[in-house]
């Protein structure tokens, strides 16, 4: 079996420049202190090597078609070298969350090597978090072609498990490598592709002039989503450079989950509403507010709805109203509530497949010189902003997690920002704490730790706004 990218996976390539970086991040902060023998950078190296030496999606690298007639196919890496991907650093002292988020920054603005497999681990010893010992922080890139959201998680569980002498949560037992045809055979794969591809187009026309409808029904009837192109314009919806800057916060999940049962809303209606509170007051305080509210767009898992076997990103979108234009953090939950109901309905009305299958018709060359066109031009600044920011909420693990053998303390996913959208915030869970992790365009949100130190704040003000609800209606009562 050749192992081809799906026409998702192979956009996240034709869309990557030095500035647009493809990758998606994440900081794993581990505590040594748990680990069955004393910890050594050798011996942390050596058993993320035997959990990955066999997985497909750690060893295999991209094998592009000649002419780029089609979308590239994976093989097997049979240079794999783990010393190539596994790398050590050590923070300058003192070693706080500053200097870790400052060289986090920087290595999410480089980008991965094609050439080998899309992945990169950097081991980064001496963190002091206050704990009376130092730390190992895990700073990990994968290449969005491998993975998504659920994917990524899935591929952290081949060096995670549930104690610190256990085996990892996931093996490669059951997984294979695509094959590697020769030349001939990858032409005459891409011509017979293309040559289908007009009937693929004409099947997929009347399902979406159906969609069409009814999201005008669902419009005329104030039951859509919020709509694309209509948010307003701030700091970071703009061309962005190549330079990365990232900030790391955590909030208590119990305190979310009473919020949610208070109000009967979700813990995803919470955690937008506190980043629409958080987004209100940075921009407030920076004089840049808007009359209107953020838009965000917020990615949505299609893993258990797909009807495509292959291909690593399953997602769809949906966009949502972070009610930035609200000052009453109780009303904002409310009216946030309503409408990610609305959007839900609208997205479930929505084949899972449909970015998936139209991604198919992506063309190496077309998407390319677009990209670097429109960056060259500058046009994110000129059209009408299609959205401000990408947002994520990612259910992670309730129980604790030792990654080969140390433990887990924070899990902060990281995921890519884009010309007209320079901010991206993921929101994950981890044994009872919510790890918020915020990356930028370093020129657009030049300190990204002004604004994710509100997410702790507005829980706080929000919570206060519940328990005060009674005395108010009370007050409006009497």
């Amino acid at each position: 079996m050749v192992d081809r990218l799906s026409g998702l996976d192979a956009s996240f390539l034709y869309l990557e420049t030095q500035a647009q970086l493809m990758h998606v991040c994440g900081v794993i902060v581990l505590d040594p202190a748990t680990m069955p023998e004393p910890y050594s950078f050798e011996r942390l190296r050596a058993t993320v090597h035997e959990r990955v030496r066999d997985t497909p999606a750690f060893t295999r690298k991209l094998r592009r078609v000649p002419l780029g007639l089609d979308h590239p196919i994976w093989v097997r890496d049979r240079q794999f070298d783990i010393e190539r991907h596994v790398h050590r650093l050590a923070l300058p002292q003192p070693g706080g969350l500053a200097e870790l988020t400052d060289l986090a920054g920087h290595l999410a603005g480089q980008p991965l090597d094609r050439s080998r497999p899309l992945w990169e681990m950097w081991v980064i010893e001496g963190y002091d978090a206050g704990l009376g010992h130092d730390l190992v922080a895990v700073f990990m890139k994968m290449h969005h072609a491998t993975v998504d959201g659920v994917s990524g998680a899935n591929l952290v569980s081949h060096l995670c498990s549930l104690e610190p002498e256990a085996e990892p949560l996931a093996t490669a037992a059951d997984q294979r490598y695509g094959r590697d045809p020769d030349r001939l055979e990858l032409l005459g794969r891409a011509l017979l592709s293309n040559a289908t591809k007009p009937v693929q187009a004409v099947k997929l026309l009347s399902p979406s002039a159906q969609l069409v409808s009814r999201t005008i029904g669902r419009a005329r009837a104030g039951t859509a989503m919020a709509a694309p192109l209509t948010a307003p314009r701030t700091s970071f919806n703009g061309t962005i450079t190549g330079h990365r800057a990232i900030a790391l916060a955590d909030m208590d999940l119990e305190q979310v989950r009473e919020v949610k049962a208070a109000t009967g809303t979700t813990v995803n209606d919470v955690v937008l509403t506190v980043a629409g509170g958080a987004l209100r007051s940075y921009l407030e305080d920076r004089g840049e507010l808007p009359d209107d509210s953020l838009l965000a767009t917020v990615p949505v898992s299609v893993h258990g709805s797909s009807r495509h076997a292959s291909g690593a990103n399953k997602v769809s979108a949906l966009f949502a109203k972070l009610g930035t234009d609200e000052e009453d953090p109780l009303v904002r939950l409310e009216e946030m509530a309503t409408r990610n109901r609305h959007a839900k309905e609208h997205h479930n009305a929505i084949s899972a497949d449909s970015l998936q299958d139209w991604a198919e018709f992506a063309a190496p060359r077309t998407f390319g010189l677009a990209v670097r066109t429109y960056a060259s031009l500058r046009l994110a600044e000129r059209h009408p902003v299609v959205h401000n920011l990408v947002i994520s909420n990612v259910p992670g693990p309730p129980v604790p997690l030792y990654f080969c053998g140390a433990e887990v303390l924070g899990l902060y996913p990281l995921g890519p920002v884009f010309h007209g959208a320079g901010l991206n915030i993921t929101v994950m869970s981890n044994y009872g704490h919510l790890h918020v992790g915020v990356i930028a365009c370093r020129e657009s949100v030049p300190n990204p730790d002004d604004l994710v130190q509100r997410f702790p704040a507005q829980l706080a003000e929000l919570r206060a706004a519940v328990a005060a609800r009674p005395l108010r209606e009370e007050a409006e009562l009497s």
